[in-house]
């Protein structure tokens, strides 16, 4: 699934193209996604101009002047820039013809994404007002981090996966980061120290960054608006390698299963 950078990553290179066109019509070729589009969205979004994109958490904000589309990727999904008479994929799902002969298409073959519209403030809406803080900002410290893992019985690695604790990091990130900082997965979270959430904090922020600047990591499906995939992958160091060499002291990886998730981690390095 696209996690953070992956988002940003689309976020970015969607801003440059859509932001101050006009839409001319839109087309819902499959309105059954994760949840039923609504049916007002392309009598609502035509005839309006896009006017800013951003990100909250894995969700994209497209903004018009009446109101916002709250995208998300689910397990497949993406944005891709086309010419207009460009032949449409099988999984094209909705299209936003632009003033620009350039058509905006969501693509989708698994249809766990979804696509919302909303008239009233986007963060308010159900799927975002819950969210924990953006890993990012300034207000995201090593000290909110060592506290938001205080009191908590669960592995420290389904803390970071949750998207009401911190958003958008997931099991790719959280995975290395924890390799980085030398916890192991599931060590429970009140166990950690201020000193391992200040080098949690340090990693988690490093590798979301670099994620972003190498355009995301490619597994199975991500591209980015250029049908691009990312490059973050070549520098994992425990995600997917199980039974692998550490990269650091060629210890055998060994795997084991938080939250529903597997988790790729070394013996030795992580304690």
């Amino acid at each position: 699934m696209p996690e953070l950078p992956e988002v940003e990553t689309v976020c970015r290179g969607l801003k440059p193209h859509i932001i101050g066109h006009g839409i001319s019509e839109v087309i819902v070729r499959q309105p059954s996604l994760r949840w039923m589009i609504p049916k007002t969205l392309a009598s609502a979004v035509e005839g309006e101009v896009f006017r800013s994109i951003h990100r909250r958490g894995k969700y994209l904000l497209i903004a018009t002047d009446s109101g916002t589309i709250i995208a998300h990727l689910g397990m497949s999904g993406s944005f891709r820039l086309c010419p207009v008479e460009e032949a449409y994929k099988k999984h094209d799902h909705v299209i936003f013809i632009l003033d620009n002969q350039r058509s905006l298409r969501y693509h989708d073959p698994r249809r766990f994404g979804s696509i919302h519209w909303t008239t009233d403030n986007p963060l308010d809406h159900d799927l975002l007002c819950r969210l924990g803080p953006e890993p990012l900002e300034k207000a995201f410290t090593a000290q909110a981090l060592f506290m938001m893992l205080q009191n908590k019985n669960k592995a420290v690695k389904a803390c970071l996966m949750d998207h009401h604790m911190l958003v958008g990091v997931g099991n790719i990130y959280a995975s290395e980061a924890l390799f980085k900082a030398g916890v192991r997965p599931n060590r429970p979270a009140k166990k950690v120290t201020f000193e391992e959430a200040r080098l949690l904090h340090l990693h988690i922020r490093k590798l979301l960054r670099r994620a972003i600047k190498l355009g995301g990591t490619t597994l199975r499906d991500f591209v980015n608006a250029d049908a691009q995939p990312g490059y973050f992958q070549q520098t994992l160091f425990v995600y997917g390698r199980e039974k692998a060499p550490c990269r650091t002291c060629d210890t055998t990886l060994e795997k084991m299963r938080i939250a529903q998730r597997s988790s790729v981690y070394c013996p030795a390095c992580q304690t």
